[in-house]
């Protein structure tokens, strides 16, 4: 698993996404994450994706994201959009279902889009950043997020399948790259995921996050355990505890009170956003008994009595979760 930042350097801003080579499925996988991902920066104080790749970089970045899914992502790859171009030329063009025509930014108006809304049809380079980055006035993040998928795809599609091939291809873009990312890890991890697109074992899908940011349900149901579950692996020996936290105690203040109070007891903080509604009491849970008793410690770091821990089915992106009821008090 790697992450790819997609920055476009003409117009501003990141895309981000997972490129996943799930080995227990023997599916491959983009999953496209919203800048508006709640997520902590360096200090653990909470920010959000699009923020983060600004002013954390690579590491802090992929840490980041490895805490709020509970994934383990191995190398960051920062595609800036002219080595974008430069991949679709040596790949050879790519075929999309294009679902909107992208003007041309150097064209007079009313002149011909330069990418055309159409099945299989077929981009350069220049078309395919244009496509990639494209987003109508009015048009929520995500129709561009899927876009930008869409490349990915059509590279995977055009890529070679074989390892040295791929590589030799990467090495061409003469990037530099992360120091976590070598170039010759880069074109075998490709070629692998170049083999899962055109045998048909890829599918592209949207991180669903709620308007605050914070993971929904269904993300944790359908993204986080489906797509990346063979691939999650647990915390390393040493790792800090992922606790994700729920604020059903009818104070805005309260997550942020228990963030600090984690962060500072070396907890890793994993917003999961407010509950529907106020609750009198809080709970923790656990789901392996193994963490029983951190989960206590993590009752005892919040000020919560021990009997509100119990054994219980946690989110996906967590090691133990807490709902914070109304009996929860800062500090």
């Amino acid at each position: 698993m790697i992450v790819v930042h997609l920055h476009d350097t003409k117009g501003g801003g990141t895309s981000t996404a997972l490129l996943v080579n799930n080995a227990t499925t023997g599916q491959g996988a983009t999953v496209l994450l919203p800048n508006s991902l709640a997520v902590s920066d360096d200090e653990g104080s909470a920010t959000t994706l699009g923020k983060s790749v600004d002013d954390d970089g690579s590491t802090g970045t992929r840490e980041s994201i490895d805490t709020v899914l509970g994934t383990e992502v191995e190398g960051t790859w920062r595609l800036d959009t002219p080595f974008l171009n430069n991949l679709v030329e040596l790949v050879g063009t790519i075929d999309v279902d294009t679902d909107a025509d992208v003007p041309d930014p150097k064209a007079k108006k009313g002149e011909a889009p330069l990418v055309k809304k159409g099945e299989q049809q077929t981009l350069s380079g220049q078309m395919a950043v244009a496509y990639a980055t494209y987003r109508a006035p009015g048009e929520d993040e995500s129709a561009q997020l899927a876009r930008f998928g869409q490349v990915m795809r059509g590279i995977l599609r055009k890529l070679s399948s074989d390892p040295q091939g791929a590589t030799t291809t990467v090495e061409s873009l003469a990037q530099i790259l992360d120091p976590s990312l070598k170039e010759k890890d880069l074109g075998t991890f490709l070629a692998k995921l170049a083999e899962r697109a055109k045998g048909g074992d890829y599918k592209t899908t949207l991180l669903p996050v709620r308007s605050d940011g914070t993971l929904s349900e269904k993300a944790g149901d359908t993204v986080v355990k489906e797509v990346l579950g063979g691939a999650v692996k647990a915390p390393e020996q040493g790792a800090a505890l992922r606790v994700g936290v729920q604020n059903a105690s009818g104070s805005k203040g309260a997550a942020q009170d228990a963030r600090v109070s984690l962060v500072n007891g070396g907890y890793a903080f994993v917003d999961a956003g407010t509950g529907a509604a106020a609750r009198p009491t809080s709970q923790i849970t656990y789901a392996d008994e193994a963490d029983k008793a951190q989960a206590t410690e993590v009752a005892k770091t919040l000020g919560l009595p021990t009997s509100v821990v119990r054994k219980g089915r946690t989110a996906p992106n967590a090691d133990v979760s807490v709902v914070l009821g109304q009996d929860y008090t800062a500090g």
